[in-house]
């Protein structure tokens, strides 16, 4: 049996962070997104509210989220930590004009303002085993 772990999604919107996420993780993590609650209040304090449950639970967790910067990372490498289990990211670089011409092709609710594309790639960071990550994952598409 595989060792329960926490993944950290870590991209920009459009850096193809939910499809790598179907691609590789779906089977075997829970996958946890403040998108799967768009008109929720306070849906950073549920996220990390049902991380903290799936995890006490044993199972792995991947969060689904940009989460760019170290300070929007840290709950969650906590909430690892608090748990026993590792938590790893996964960072999808992608440049930010690949990003923006892929949330121009989405539809709906599903294309990010892009005010909210820019203020993620400004504070992007990319993700360390300094900040307490066990691994870090580069994707390149």
């Amino acid at each position: 049996m595989a060792r329960q772990e926490l993944v950290v999604m870590v991209g920009l919107q459009g850096s193809g962070k939910s499809r790598w996420v179907t691609e590789h993780l779906a089977g075997t993590h829970a996958v946890v997104s403040k998108d799967h609650w768009p008109n929720a209040r306070r849906r950073e304090a549920r996220q990390q509210r049902t991380v903290a449950a799936l995890l006490a639970e044993g199972a792995s967790v991947v969060v689904d989220n940009t989460s760019p910067s170290l300070a929007e990372r840290a709950p969650l490498i906590a909430l690892a930590a608090a748990a026993g289990v590792p938590a790893r990211a996964v960072f999808l670089d992608v440049p930010l004009e690949t990003c923006r011409a892929r949330n121009e092709a989405r539809e709906g609710r599903a294309r990010v303002p892009l005010v909210g594309l820019y203020s993620a790639a400004g504070r992007l960071t990319v993700p360390s085993t300094a900040e307490g990550f066990s691994d870090v994952t580069v994707v390149r598409s």
